[in-house]
Protein backbone atom coordinates (compact mmCIF):
# COMPACT_ATOMS: atom_id res chain seq x y z
CA UNK A 1 0.00 0.00 0.00
CA UNK A 2 1.75 3.44 -0.86
CA UNK A 3 0.42 7.18 -0.67
CA UNK A 4 1.45 10.76 0.39
CA UNK A 5 3.97 10.79 2.46
CA UNK A 6 8.14 10.22 3.07
CA UNK A 7 8.26 6.45 3.42
CA UNK A 8 7.87 3.43 1.35
CA UNK A 9 4.76 1.40 0.80
CA UNK A 10 3.72 -0.42 3.50
CA UNK A 11 2.97 -4.20 3.98
CA UNK A 12 -0.70 -5.29 4.22
CA UNK A 13 -2.71 -8.68 3.97
CA UNK A 14 -6.07 -8.40 2.43
CA UNK A 15 -8.94 -10.45 4.02
CA UNK A 16 -11.78 -12.23 2.09
CA UNK A 17 -15.05 -10.30 2.38
CA UNK A 18 -16.43 -9.08 5.63
CA UNK A 19 -19.97 -8.46 7.10
CA UNK A 20 -19.45 -5.72 9.16
CA UNK A 21 -21.97 -4.15 12.08
CA UNK A 22 -23.00 -1.78 13.64
CA UNK A 23 -26.40 -1.39 15.93
CA UNK A 24 -29.30 -1.40 13.50
CA UNK A 25 -27.12 -1.72 10.35
CA UNK A 26 -25.16 -4.60 9.02
CA UNK A 27 -23.16 -4.66 5.59
CA UNK A 28 -22.06 -7.60 3.83
CA UNK A 29 -19.27 -8.61 1.36
CA UNK A 30 -16.89 -5.73 2.56
CA UNK A 31 -13.45 -5.66 1.47
CA UNK A 32 -10.60 -4.86 4.64
CA UNK A 33 -6.68 -4.72 4.26
CA UNK A 34 -4.88 -5.22 8.07
CA UNK A 35 -1.40 -3.36 8.13
CA UNK A 36 1.39 -6.04 9.22
CA UNK A 37 2.21 -2.97 11.93
CA UNK A 38 0.39 0.24 12.70
CA UNK A 39 2.60 2.76 10.85
CA UNK A 40 -0.84 5.65 11.85
CA UNK A 41 -0.62 5.60 15.41
CA UNK A 42 -3.97 6.90 15.73
CA UNK A 43 -4.63 6.01 18.99
CA UNK A 44 -1.94 8.14 20.27
CA UNK A 45 -2.83 11.19 18.57
CA UNK A 46 -6.49 11.16 18.96
CA UNK A 47 -6.51 10.02 22.24
CA UNK A 48 -8.92 6.91 22.49
CA UNK A 49 -8.34 3.65 21.33
CA UNK A 50 -8.96 2.89 17.91
CA UNK A 51 -9.27 -0.13 15.98
CA UNK A 52 -9.69 0.58 12.55
CA UNK A 53 -11.49 2.86 9.50
CA UNK A 54 -14.95 2.28 8.50
CA UNK A 55 -14.67 3.38 4.73
CA UNK A 56 -16.72 3.65 1.58
CA UNK A 57 -17.65 -0.30 0.57
CA UNK A 58 -19.39 0.39 4.06
CA UNK A 59 -21.35 2.86 3.40
CA UNK A 60 -21.96 3.53 -0.36
CA UNK A 61 -25.72 2.51 -0.92
CA UNK A 62 -26.37 4.62 1.85
CA UNK A 63 -27.38 8.13 2.90
CA UNK A 64 -24.88 9.26 6.12
CA UNK A 65 -25.55 11.93 8.18
CA UNK A 66 -23.08 13.95 10.25
CA UNK A 67 -23.60 15.93 13.18
CA UNK A 68 -20.29 17.32 14.93
CA UNK A 69 -21.90 19.14 17.82
CA UNK A 70 -23.35 16.63 19.13
CA UNK A 71 -20.96 13.89 17.62
CA UNK A 72 -22.97 11.65 16.44
CA UNK A 73 -23.77 9.67 12.58
CA UNK A 74 -27.28 8.65 11.64
CA UNK A 75 -27.14 6.19 8.39
CA UNK A 76 -30.22 6.17 6.40
CA UNK A 77 -31.90 4.61 3.23
CA UNK A 78 -32.09 6.88 0.56
CA UNK A 79 -35.42 6.93 0.06
CA UNK A 80 -35.77 8.19 4.00
CA UNK A 81 -33.57 10.96 3.43
CA UNK A 82 -35.40 13.25 1.64
CA UNK A 83 -37.06 15.34 4.83
CA UNK A 84 -33.49 15.72 5.73
CA UNK A 85 -32.18 16.86 2.44
CA UNK A 86 -31.89 20.79 4.06
CA UNK A 87 -28.77 22.95 3.17
CA UNK A 88 -27.24 23.72 0.41
CA UNK A 89 -26.97 20.60 -2.59
CA UNK A 90 -22.80 19.93 -3.36
CA UNK A 91 -22.57 18.03 -6.76
CA UNK A 92 -20.37 14.95 -5.70
CA UNK A 93 -18.33 12.22 -7.58
CA UNK A 94 -17.36 8.98 -5.93
CA UNK A 95 -14.06 7.88 -8.18
CA UNK A 96 -11.99 4.73 -6.73
CA UNK A 97 -14.43 4.79 -3.93
CA UNK A 98 -13.37 8.23 -2.54
CA UNK A 99 -16.05 11.39 -2.95
CA UNK A 100 -15.21 14.49 -4.45
CA UNK A 101 -16.16 17.34 -4.82
CA UNK A 102 -15.43 21.13 -6.77
CA UNK A 103 -14.68 24.23 -4.45
CA UNK A 104 -13.00 27.68 -5.21
CA UNK A 105 -9.94 29.04 -3.65
CA UNK A 106 -9.17 32.25 -3.06
CA UNK A 107 -5.10 33.07 -2.83
CA UNK A 108 -3.59 35.39 -1.35
CA UNK A 109 -2.48 37.45 -4.33
CA UNK A 110 -6.02 37.24 -5.55
CA UNK A 111 -6.21 34.25 -7.71
CA UNK A 112 -9.40 32.64 -7.83
CA UNK A 113 -9.23 28.67 -9.24
CA UNK A 114 -11.47 25.86 -9.09
CA UNK A 115 -10.39 22.65 -7.26
CA UNK A 116 -11.19 19.17 -7.06
CA UNK A 117 -11.03 17.90 -3.28
CA UNK A 118 -11.27 15.03 -1.86
CA UNK A 119 -13.62 14.71 1.14
CA UNK A 120 -11.47 13.63 3.93
CA UNK A 121 -12.79 12.70 7.16
CA UNK A 122 -9.46 11.83 8.41
CA UNK A 123 -7.87 15.22 7.95
CA UNK A 124 -8.21 17.54 11.00
CA UNK A 125 -7.21 20.55 9.07
CA UNK A 126 -9.48 22.41 6.87
CA UNK A 127 -8.36 22.56 3.42
CA UNK A 128 -4.85 21.02 1.93
CA UNK A 129 -3.44 22.14 -1.56
CA UNK A 130 -1.23 19.82 -3.27
CA UNK A 131 1.61 20.73 -5.89
CA UNK A 132 0.79 24.40 -5.26
CA UNK A 133 4.32 25.86 -4.21
CA UNK A 134 5.84 25.36 -7.77
CA UNK A 135 2.65 26.72 -9.09
CA UNK A 136 2.34 29.93 -7.06
CA UNK A 137 4.84 29.79 -4.34
CA UNK A 138 3.67 30.11 -0.73
CA UNK A 139 1.86 32.89 1.03
CA UNK A 140 4.21 35.71 2.78
CA UNK A 141 3.52 34.43 6.26
CA UNK A 142 3.37 30.69 7.08
CA UNK A 143 5.23 28.44 9.36
CA UNK A 144 6.63 25.17 8.70
CA UNK A 145 4.74 21.98 10.16
CA UNK A 146 4.42 18.52 9.98
CA UNK A 147 0.90 17.93 7.92
CA UNK A 148 -0.15 14.68 9.33
CA UNK A 149 0.76 10.87 8.19
CA UNK A 150 -0.30 9.45 4.97
CA UNK A 151 -0.42 5.94 3.68
CA UNK A 152 3.88 6.24 3.24
CA UNK A 153 4.79 7.68 6.29
CA UNK A 154 4.97 11.78 7.91
CA UNK A 155 3.76 14.50 5.63
CA UNK A 156 5.82 17.74 5.91
CA UNK A 157 5.17 20.98 4.90
CA UNK A 158 3.51 24.25 5.34
CA UNK A 159 0.82 26.05 6.89
CA UNK A 160 -0.85 29.23 6.11
CA UNK A 161 -3.77 31.28 5.36
CA UNK A 162 -5.91 31.64 1.54
CA UNK A 163 -8.07 34.44 1.48
CA UNK A 164 -11.52 32.32 0.94
CA UNK A 165 -12.81 29.27 0.10
CA UNK A 166 -15.92 28.73 -1.61
CA UNK A 167 -18.26 25.82 -1.40
CA UNK A 168 -21.43 25.96 -3.07
CA UNK A 169 -22.78 29.07 -1.50
CA UNK A 170 -21.08 29.65 1.39
CA UNK A 171 -17.87 31.58 1.97
CA UNK A 172 -15.33 31.37 4.41
CA UNK A 173 -12.63 33.72 4.93
CA UNK A 174 -9.07 33.27 6.03
CA UNK A 175 -8.86 29.82 5.93
CA UNK A 176 -6.02 27.75 7.63
CA UNK A 177 -4.48 26.00 4.94
CA UNK A 178 -1.87 22.92 5.03
CA UNK A 179 0.61 23.01 2.13
CA UNK A 180 2.46 19.55 1.54
CA UNK A 181 5.95 20.03 0.12
CA UNK A 182 5.48 19.54 -3.72
CA UNK A 183 5.42 15.87 -4.84
CA UNK A 184 7.72 14.00 -7.23
CA UNK A 185 6.20 13.34 -10.69
CA UNK A 186 6.07 9.49 -9.25
CA UNK A 187 4.20 9.94 -6.39
CA UNK A 188 1.60 12.27 -7.86
CA UNK A 189 1.22 9.54 -10.55
CA UNK A 190 0.68 6.54 -8.15
CA UNK A 191 -2.99 8.55 -6.72
CA UNK A 192 -5.89 6.81 -8.55
CA UNK A 193 -7.48 10.40 -9.05
CA UNK A 194 -5.61 13.44 -10.54
CA UNK A 195 -6.83 16.58 -7.80
CA UNK A 196 -5.89 19.75 -6.65
CA UNK A 197 -5.78 18.80 -2.29
CA UNK A 198 -8.49 17.51 0.33
CA UNK A 199 -11.34 19.17 2.28
CA UNK A 200 -11.00 18.25 5.59
CA UNK A 201 -12.97 18.17 9.31
CA UNK A 202 -11.44 21.72 9.92
CA UNK A 203 -14.30 22.74 7.36
CA UNK A 204 -16.90 19.90 7.71
CA UNK A 205 -17.38 20.53 11.20
CA UNK A 206 -18.95 23.50 10.69
CA UNK A 207 -21.81 22.41 8.40
CA UNK A 208 -24.08 19.00 9.52
CA UNK A 209 -22.97 17.15 6.53
CA UNK A 210 -24.91 14.49 4.84
CA UNK A 211 -23.66 12.32 1.83
CA UNK A 212 -26.07 10.99 -0.23
CA UNK A 213 -24.30 8.76 -2.35
CA UNK A 214 -27.18 7.13 -4.07
CA UNK A 215 -27.68 10.81 -5.72
CA UNK A 216 -23.72 11.62 -6.00
CA UNK A 217 -24.38 14.53 -3.52
CA UNK A 218 -23.14 15.99 0.06
CA UNK A 219 -25.72 18.49 2.09
CA UNK A 220 -24.26 21.20 4.18
CA UNK A 221 -26.59 22.58 7.00
CA UNK A 222 -24.23 25.74 8.61
CA UNK A 223 -23.90 25.03 12.73
CA UNK A 224 -23.16 27.19 15.16
CA UNK A 225 -19.55 26.71 14.57
CA UNK A 226 -19.95 28.22 11.27
CA UNK A 227 -18.97 31.74 12.25
CA UNK A 228 -15.89 30.70 13.83
CA UNK A 229 -12.55 32.54 13.16
CA UNK A 230 -10.28 29.93 11.85
CA UNK A 231 -6.98 29.07 14.21
CA UNK A 232 -4.08 27.22 14.46
CA UNK A 233 -2.15 26.45 17.40
CA UNK A 234 -0.32 29.19 19.35
CA UNK A 235 1.97 26.91 21.44
CA UNK A 236 4.52 25.65 19.13
CA UNK A 237 3.34 22.04 20.57
CA UNK A 238 3.11 19.47 18.97
CA UNK A 239 2.48 16.31 21.11
CA UNK A 240 0.71 12.62 21.52
CA UNK A 241 -1.00 10.50 24.01
CA UNK A 242 0.79 7.64 25.87
CA UNK A 243 0.55 5.37 28.07
CA UNK A 244 -2.19 3.51 29.65
CA UNK A 245 -5.27 4.72 28.96
CA UNK A 246 -3.70 7.28 26.48
CA UNK A 247 -3.60 9.32 29.52
CA UNK A 248 -0.07 10.94 29.47
CA UNK A 249 0.67 13.90 27.12
CA UNK A 250 4.20 13.81 25.50
CA UNK A 251 5.71 16.63 23.29
CA UNK A 252 6.84 15.32 20.29
CA UNK A 253 8.00 18.67 19.08
CA UNK A 254 8.51 21.99 19.89
CA UNK A 255 8.75 24.86 16.90
CA UNK A 256 11.58 27.24 16.74
CA UNK A 257 11.31 30.58 18.24
CA UNK A 258 7.55 29.42 19.49
CA UNK A 259 6.07 30.12 22.57
CA UNK A 260 6.50 26.84 23.74
CA UNK A 261 10.34 27.29 23.09
CA UNK A 262 11.13 30.58 24.69
CA UNK A 263 9.93 29.15 28.10
CA UNK A 264 11.80 26.09 27.65
CA UNK A 265 9.77 23.30 26.96
CA UNK A 266 11.55 20.46 25.16
CA UNK A 267 10.88 17.12 23.31
CA UNK A 268 9.82 14.21 25.49
CA UNK A 269 8.78 16.94 28.11
CA UNK A 270 5.05 15.31 29.51
CA UNK A 271 2.41 17.99 30.35
CA UNK A 272 0.48 17.02 33.63
CA UNK A 273 -2.14 19.69 33.75
CA UNK A 274 -2.99 23.28 32.25
CA UNK A 275 -4.49 26.12 34.39
CA UNK A 276 -4.31 23.36 37.34
CA UNK A 277 -6.60 21.04 35.22
CA UNK A 278 -4.78 17.73 34.82
CA UNK A 279 -4.79 16.62 31.26
CA UNK A 280 -5.93 13.13 32.41
CA UNK A 281 -8.96 14.84 32.52
CA UNK A 282 -9.59 16.84 29.39
CA UNK A 283 -9.87 15.18 25.76
CA UNK A 284 -6.76 16.00 23.08
CA UNK A 285 -9.76 18.49 21.49
CA UNK A 286 -10.37 20.37 24.98
CA UNK A 287 -6.45 20.64 24.59
CA UNK A 288 -6.15 21.41 21.14
CA UNK A 289 -8.68 23.77 21.51
CA UNK A 290 -7.05 25.54 24.54
CA UNK A 291 -3.53 26.01 22.66
CA UNK A 292 -5.15 28.19 19.59
CA UNK A 293 -8.04 29.81 22.06
CA UNK A 294 -6.82 33.60 21.73
CA UNK A 295 -3.37 35.17 21.17
CA UNK A 296 -1.66 36.45 24.24
CA UNK A 297 -3.51 34.61 26.55
CA UNK A 298 -1.26 33.10 29.49
CA UNK A 299 -1.58 29.53 30.27
CA UNK A 300 0.04 27.69 32.95
CA UNK A 301 1.64 24.72 32.34
CA UNK A 302 2.90 21.89 34.74
CA UNK A 303 5.27 19.94 32.91
CA UNK A 304 7.50 16.90 34.05
CA UNK A 305 10.69 17.45 32.89
CA UNK A 306 14.27 15.46 34.28
CA UNK A 307 12.76 13.36 36.66
CA UNK A 308 11.19 16.41 37.96
CA UNK A 309 7.98 19.09 37.68
CA UNK A 310 8.40 22.27 37.12
CA UNK A 311 5.57 25.12 36.32
CA UNK A 312 5.64 27.79 33.66
CA UNK A 313 3.76 29.89 32.25
CA UNK A 314 3.03 30.08 28.16
CA UNK A 315 1.52 33.15 26.76
CA UNK A 316 -0.22 31.89 23.49
CA UNK A 317 1.06 34.07 20.01
CA UNK A 318 -0.72 33.51 16.86
CA UNK A 319 1.80 32.06 14.56
CA UNK A 320 -0.11 32.83 10.97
Amino acid sequence: MGGLGEGDAYEAYVTPPLKIEIPDLTSYDVAAAILKTDHFNLSNFVGIPIHGLLGYEFFNNLAVKLSFTDSTITVYRPRDVRKFRRGEKIPMTVEYHKPYIQAKVTLPNGTEQMSKLVIDLGAGHPISLENMIKKNGLPQKFIIANLGVGLSGPITGFLSRIEEVDVGKYKLKKVITSFPNDYDEATMSSLSVSRDGNLGVGILKRFTVIFDYQDNALYLKPNTNFGEPFEHDMSGIEYYAAGDGLKHLIISRVEPGSAADEVGLEKDDEITSINFKPVVDMSLEEIDNVLKSKADRNLLIEVYHDHRFDRVILTLKRRI
